[in-house]
């Protein structure tokens, strides 16, 4: 097939604004002491389904095959109404991440992994594309990524989670590489305090954060974890705010649910679609505030309960 990226098209009247999520659809095996089960999971999955839940049109360019757990993901995508890209179903297998859970929740993964993506058509009516985690930086398919973000930031804006997984990466110096090319391509990073220190070998994560302002996004979000959030717009604006104190029960997609929410902030506030560039890099503070404590709130309702289970639009309202 070829991994040639469409232009994306004008929306016809009426039509409804799409969201393009763009990478890997896999099964998470858990293993939470003797105990084993399998779950869909993913991040750029996590963030389409985290946007259907509020309430977004999401469609999702991804890869796995017409096998058992195949079966599963399509169920589990299409139950929150995303749609799946044409060819999403041609993988011989699809793909597995083995999870091992601390009693704490946190997570520690082995991948086996096919991801070879063929071409990619950016729907009509597209004001952000997202990308990131294992499908922006696994060949082959990261070609084809690449590509399609390239040709959708004339019209779209662009989105980016490295989500990076330092066992699939040969050192931070090549991983540092990759995911600074997506850096120069996107509008917007979300990146957490893990992710910064492990490409900044030893760096201060503000500070890789504050080289990441110089590569051309409009705008930098940085997740602490327990420690809150930072963010830097390309004005210069700079926002921390504190954690919403919650209880854990494990932080398996809370990452996600916080980049759908952010996506959906900037949406909500009009200032997605490549014509709004600029404005999103003069965001004020108010807004971007509010932003990020609504994203905050999606995160923490996540992390409140098992698995990947980002809330709805009708439980948001209610929180």
């Amino acid at each position: 097939m070829s991994s040639a990226a469409s232009q994306p098209t004008a929306p016809e009247a009426g039509q409804a604004s799409t969201a393009l999520v763009i990478g890997e659809s896999l099964i998470d095996i858990v293993h939470r002491g003797e105990e084993v089960s399998e779950h869909p999971g993913g991040s750029p999955m996590n963030v389409a389904i985290g946007l259907a839940r509020l309430g977004r049109d999401a469609e999702l360019a991804t890869w796995f095959g017409h096998d058992p757990r195949g079966d599963v993901l399509a169920a589990h995508i299409g139950a929150d109404h995303v749609r799946l890209a044409e060819a999403a179903r041609d993988a011989a297998t699809t793909s597995t991440a083995a999870a091992t859970l601390t009693e704490d929740g946190q997570a520690t993964y082995v991948f086996d992994l096919d991801w070879s993506l063929p071409s990619v058509d950016v729907p009509a009516g597209c004001p952000v594309v997202h990308t990131g985690s294992l499908g922006a930086c696994i060949e082959p398919g990261v070609d084809v990524v690449r590509q399609t973000v390239m040709a959708a930031r004339g019209s779209s804006t662009i989105t980016y989670d490295p989500n990076v997984r330092p066992d699939l990466q040969p050192d931070p110096a090549s991983a540092r590489a990759v995911v600074e090319e997506f850096v120069r391509l996107a509008d917007v990073v979300k990146a957490s305090d893990e992710d910064l220190a492990y490409l900044g070998e030893g760096a201060d994560p503000e500070e890789v954060l504050a080289g990441w302002a110089d590569l051309g996004p409009k705008l930098l979000v940085m997740t602490c974890g327990g420690d809150g959030v930072i963010a830097r717009s390309a004005s210069g604006l700079e926002v921390h705010l504190p954690a919403k104190k919650v209880t854990v029960a494990d932080t398996v997609g809370a990452g996600d649910s916080f980049m759908a929410g952010l996506i959906d902030g900037l949406w909500s506030e009009g200032l997605l679609g490549a014509e709004n560039r600029d404005a999103l890099g003069r965001i004020s503070a108010p807004r971007l505030e509010a932003i990020l404590d609504r994203c905050a709130l999606i995160a923490g309702i996540t992390v409140s309960r098992d698995g990947a289970n980002p809330p709805t639009l009708a439980e948001l309202e209610t929180a």
